[in-house]
């Protein structure tokens, strides 16, 4: 009885199947993908709600598409070649390299395992710098190769821009999910990473630094880089809840007085020798400076003693005669034009202020700053006939280690240019180096 049962019981779901046998296959595969459905759903929920801790953070500068900020670019994409910390140069996109025909032809050998965010692969046709005067050569899908006119030491660090093909395609660990504009400037900017498109930051522009604190007190903004102090209405950042500070050395960036060395009073190299003797020995607002490269890069002359403060000795360079000065400064600097001012007072030197918004066609001293290359050319800042060369310095020897230095590739021989062109400008002071700033980072918890 009991085994009659039991075939009547498999003969049944048997029967069921049979009849059943589309409803079952399709209730099946539809459990499958609801059950697919829920676990990618429950992780696109849970980026909805991490996208809002997500980093927005703020920038002060007014960018166009074609020129975003290197905090942007170096997420999107690399170069040929890479800066190291101390200056030197290795390969990145590239492999490596080969320097022949007397330093003025650069063949570079692309890596083969290198894909752009649209997914296609790094080939030499991708590549796409604009520079005049040199001839370009792509023999295969691997190997580009320059022609210069002239040996020009820099291009190493020259081809270490970020590479993009059109549209921002980089070979970046992220890519361009959005940008919006406000006219012809970008106003926002979202990249994702490549890995994982939900993890996101998104970059916004200001134009001036209150603007960017204020954004950051109003909830705008989760992270304000690059501010030049931590203080929001004389308030340190610090002191208000679920806030935090980073505070790092800008490298990329010195702060000197410049002189005028055409001018009647500081045409006299004791005068500007007596002026650098009496500046403080440490500021509030960066790294003391001494030389126009930072002690991290491998061309920095450690043989040089440091010109520390010493009223005696300025005073015995100084003339009899009494001495009044105007410093034109950037507002940014007042402080430490001030902080300047009376340490000069103190060997008997008057001082006026000047605040202005640019340099001056016109100065005896102007206080500011300028953008230190990642390569040790110097060539426009101190060559007598540049443009750029604000003092106005004019000295052939310094002119001639300038023009060797952008010629010569062999890095020892370049190292020996660029020691000798740091003592000898020192030596004529055209501009005192004061300090590399501190730049904040302020991000909310």
């Amino acid at each position: 009885m009991l085994v009659v049962r039991r075939r009547l019981i498999i003969w049944l779901i048997k029967a069921y199947i049979k009849k059943s046998k589309k409803i079952l296959l399709i209730s099946f595969f539809s459990g499958l993908l609801v059950f697919f459905a829920i676990l990618l759903g429950s992780k696109y929920v849970k980026n909805l709600f991490t996208l809002n801790r997500l980093p927005v953070v703020g920038i002060v500068g007014s960018y166009r598409k074609e020129n975003l900020p290197p905090i942007v670019l170096s997420k999107l994409s690399r170069g040929l070649t890479k800066v190291n910390s101390d200056k030197s140069i290795s390969p990145d996109l590239a492999t490596r390299y080969r320097i022949s025909e007397k330093d003025k032809t650069y063949t570079f050998y692309l890596n083969d395992n290198i894909k752009f965010s649209d997914g296609s692969k790094l080939i030499s046709t991708d590549i796409l710098y604009n520079f005049s005067d040199v001839v370009i050569d792509k023999p295969d899908k691997n190997t580009i190769i320059f022609k210069l006119k002239n040996p020009y030491s820099p291009f190493l660090t020259t081809v270490s821009k970020p590479l993009f093909k059109k549209g921002y395609s980089g070979a970046g660990d992220y890519f361009i999910l959005n940008i919006k504009f406000n006219g012809d400037f970008v106003q926002e900017a979202t990249i994702g990473l490549r890995k994982n498109r939900f993890e996101t930051i998104k970059y916004i522009f200001y134009p001036t630094e209150d603007a960017l604190k204020t954004a950051f007190m109003l909830g705008e903004i989760t992270q304000a880089e690059g501010l030049s102090d931590s203080v929001f209405k004389d308030i340190a950042f610090e002191d208000f809840p679920k806030t935090k500070v980073e505070k790092k050395i800008s490298y990329s960036k010195l702060v000197a007085l410049f002189y005028d060395t055409t001018d009647s009073t500081l045409s006299d190299r004791k005068i500007r020798l007596a002026l650098s003797y009496a500046v403080p020995n440490t500021f509030n607002y960066g790294e003391k400076a001494y030389l126009p490269y930072s002690k991290n890069s491998l061309y920095y002359n450690t043989g040089i003693i440091e010109r520390r403060k010493d009223v005696d000795h300025a005073k015995l360079l100084l003339p009899e005669s009494k001495i009044s000065l105007i410093i034109s400064t950037l507002k940014k600097y007042k402080k430490t034009a001030n902080e300047i001012s009376e340490s000069w007072e103190k060997i008997g030197i008057k001082t006026e202020i000047k605040e202005v918004d640019e340099i001056p066609d016109r100065f005896q001293i102007f206080l500011g700053d300028y953008s230190v290359p990642d390569d040790p050319d110097q060539y426009a800042l101190w060559h007598s006939k540049q443009i750029n060369n604000i003092t106005k310095y004019k000295n052939l020897r310094i002119d001639k280690l300038l023009e060797d230095g952008r010629k010569t590739v062999n890095i020892n021989e370049r190292k020996k240019i660029y020691l000798d062109f740091q003592k000898y400008l020192l030596e004529d002071m055209p501009a005192t180096f004061l300090y590399f700033p501190y730049e904040y980072r302020v991000i909310r918890n």
